[in-house]
């Protein structure tokens, strides 16, 4: 895990660079939704203020130098009594099953003490947003942005302060299944918490970022978190051997959870408001976020996530997101919704700590030195060619400029002022050697 210490506060990120793979192109640096990766003598390299651990850079980096860190199934061992997390998107992963029962049996037969489903949490916070949304009816900011997805809510608190008061303030359906899950283990074992790990399998490196460093909350229910697709294939030879064996892990999440892993399952699960919004896709998550600073179009509640999907789409999935979602959609056909989801005391989901804006967009640490560089900064886009080439290694030249500005890159790194620049030197050469040349021609 890299690690950032932004005032003190650390975050750790999950999406990390292997050096010896990068080869210095610049793809990543044209995809990355925050413009948080630079290439710098023919290496690239991540700016941790500004990463959102969304895996735009691990998909198209050709050469797999982006990765996501997370633990492995030995992680286990560290624990004398383990909980397994799993997510509503991992059902969507495999075919021809009708719900999540023999994925269950699947985790405990790889080496899991018990399991506990995501998607029953979900439920839960689905209940608590209704309360939520109810109770504070006409006193709210709108419209409520969903917090489930740490991508959404890491991005609000570094670019778009103004809507740091529209986050919905409930821990994630993770943390939440977590902190169950200890309690449940707890006194069925009589282990102490410390003794018990929850482990979650994740779809994506931002989640195993927000169980190391919790959004809206000082404690930590999750211990450590394993990637869907690193333990697909043993749950699917597992699932092979159980056949038609009658699954003994009885599923606790209905309908309404299992559609928390597809984009708009969280938003039209909720009864007190037809005025919500889902989008999915980062791309399409800033240009809402940007049009809400601006605009609240009598919207009363915001679903955003990050991957094209939903949490189906995440990077460390194994099926294609959209043939996912279409699996999701047919469990849920096949499973009723929970009349009374499992209950836990609403206060307690609420966070125990602000989230405060994180600005990693400050040019200077002073209001005087940002706005001296401020000034430089304009002066400098207004001669910088525009093209956004991605050649000097920054995605734009605004951004490029603000590098300069910081000390971060020199004027010269851009290739058309380097090539200008070069080009006038030639010119005045040429015009020495031609005025030397007429002196010595009129001599003779």
């Amino acid at each position: 895990m890299s690690d950032n210490d932004n005032g003190g506060k650390i975050f750790l990120h999950s999406v990390t660079l292997d050096l010896d793979k990068c080869k210095g192109c610049i793809n990543c640096i044209k995809r990355c939704p925050t413009e948080a990766i630079r290439v710098r003598d023919g290496k690239a390299s991540i700016i941790s203020e500004l990463c959102i651990d969304c895996g735009q850079c691990i998909r198209v980096c050709q050469n797999k130098a982006k990765k996501a860190n997370y633990d492995d199934l030995s992680v286990l061992d560290n624990f004398e009594y383990t909980v397994a997390l799993p997510p509503p998107s991992l059902y969507a992963q495999f075919n021809n099953i009708d719900d999540q029962k023999i994925v269950l049996d699947a985790l405990k037969a790889v080496g899991f003490d018990d399991v506990f489903e995501v998607a029953a949490a979900a439920e839960i916070i689905t209940a608590a947003t209704e309360r939520y949304l109810t109770r504070n009816k006409g006193r709210l900011k709108y419209p409520v942005i969903s917090t489930a997805c740490p991508v959404v809510t890491r991005l609000i608190s570094v670019r778009y302060p103004d809507l740091l008061d529209n986050l919905l303030p409930l821990i994630t359906p993770v943390e939440l299944a977590g902190k169950m899950a200890k309690k449940r283990a707890s006194e069925k074992t009589g282990l102490s918490p410390d003794k018990i790990g929850c482990i979650f399998l994740t779809p994506c490196p931002a989640k195993v970022s927000a169980i190391h460093s919790p959004i809206g909350t000082e404690h930590k229910y999750v211990d450590a978190a394993i990637a869907i697709n690193e333990v697909y294939p043993l749950l699917l030879k597992e699932m092979k051997k159980l056949g038609a064996e009658l699954p003994d892990q009885q599923p606790l999440a209905g309908a309404v959870g299992l559609g928390w892993g597809i984009i708009g399952g969280e938003s039209t699960s909720l009864k007190s408001t037809d005025k919500h919004l889902a989008a999915d896709g980062i791309d399409n998550v800033i240009m809402v976020l940007e049009d809400l600073e601006n605009h609240r179009y009598g919207l009363e509640f915001v679903e955003l996530n990050a991957c094209s999907g939903g949490c189906v789409g995440g990077v460390l999935q194994v099926e294609n997101p959209y043939i996912a979602r279409a699996k999701v959609n047919k469990m849920k056909s096949n499973i009723k919704v929970n009349d009374e989801p499992l209950d836990d005391d609403y206060v307690k989901l609420m966070w125990d700590k602000e989230l405060d804006y994180n600005p990693a967009m400050e040019l200077g640490d002073t209001m005087e030195e940002s706005f001296e560089r401020f000034t430089r900064l304009q002066s400098l886009i207004e001669s910088l060619p525009g093209l956004d080439c991605g050649s000097c290694g920054a995605p734009t030249c605004a951004a490029f400029a603000e590098d300069v500005v910081k000390g971060n890159a020199e004027v010269m790194d851009c290739v058309v002022l380097l090539r200008r620049k070069t080009e006038e030197i030639y010119k005045r050469m040429e015009s020495s050697f031609d005025s030397v040349g007429f002196s010595n021609r009129t001599e003779d």
